[in-house]
């Protein structure tokens, strides 16, 4: 039996960028499993710090994708996205009574994983091989089955009855 290949897989990431790992995470949600075009899209209105950051990330990783394996960047998925958290830094502020504050400033580590679209690689794969007889549908057969459709569902509707105007008495 022959194998299909596994998707490449291409990755990027950005080490010691100054958010915590839980803000960045809130922006990975939104762009995990999108496609990159539309994880750019969300990614460019999205009003939090991280999304530049995260933009960046993405930018290189399909840089990298198209430059090593030749893959065009419009045809791929975010397969996944996590920040994990990096080093922290420790900073004293002065308080009252002669007493110190600890700050901590978080740093995270954040990571883009892109692949192939399978439904784009997949798609290609089915027209060259679909004759084109089967392809489109004859006229005949789209309208038998259209009307075929409209006899077999009852028409509900959900509307309510409008209401009677009542008449003035004078």
């Amino acid at each position: 039996m022959t194998e299909a290949a596994a998707p490449v897989q291409v990755r990027a990431q950005a080490k010691w960028v100054r958010t915590s790992a839980r803000k960045a995470r809130v922006v990975l949600e939104h762009i995990r499993g999108r496609s990159v075009p539309e994880a750019r899209t969300v990614l460019a209105f999205t009003s939090r710090a991280a999304a530049r950051e995260i933009e960046r990330v993405l930018r290189s990783a399909v840089a990298n994708a198209e430059s090593a394996h030749a893959l065009d960047g419009d045809e791929l998925v975010v397969v996944a996205a996590y920040a994990d958290e990096g080093p922290t830094l420790k900073r004293w502020r002065a308080r009252a009574r002669g007493r110190a504050g600890r700050i901590k400033k978080r740093t995270c580590h954040i990571t883009v994983v892109v692949a192939e679209n399978p439904d784009v690689t997949s798609g290609r794969r089915r027209r060259a091989q679909k004759p084109a007889a089967e392809a489109a549908p004859t006229p005949e057969s789209a309208t038998e089955t259209a009307a075929t459709e409209k006899a077999e569902k009852p028409k509900t509707s959900r509307r309510r009855a409008p209401a009677k105007k009542k008449e003035a008495t004078v």
